[in-house]
């Protein structure tokens, strides 16, 4: 348990940001997953659509350390490939 006034703080702080983070990774989950779903049904126009929303959110969570850049970088290609084999 901690002890000074300092590691209170912290605890404190740090379940604050756990919240803030889980949000913004939760939030890039469901344009991922909105994406997936239009390629899922075969629609391109919908999914490009759905790719240009999900790469600046992508990149926000790079900026704000949620996410690595090089994994964000692979899911935004791995969608990009999938998009482009629709046709």
């Amino acid at each position: 348990m901690a002890n000074t006034p300092q590691a209170k703080k912290r605890i404190r702080r740090n379940a604050r940001r756990a919240d803030i983070n889980g949000a913004r990774v939760s939030r890039i989950r469901t344009y991922v997953k909105k994406v997936e779903t239009a390629l899922a049904a075969g629609d391109k126009e919908a999914a490009a659509a759905a790719l240009r929303e999900v790469q600046p959110e992508l990149a926000r969570g790079v900026s704000k350390g949620v996410l690595h850049k090089n994994t964000a970088a692979r899911k935004f290609s791995r969608l990009n490939k999938r998009l482009v084999a629709l046709g």
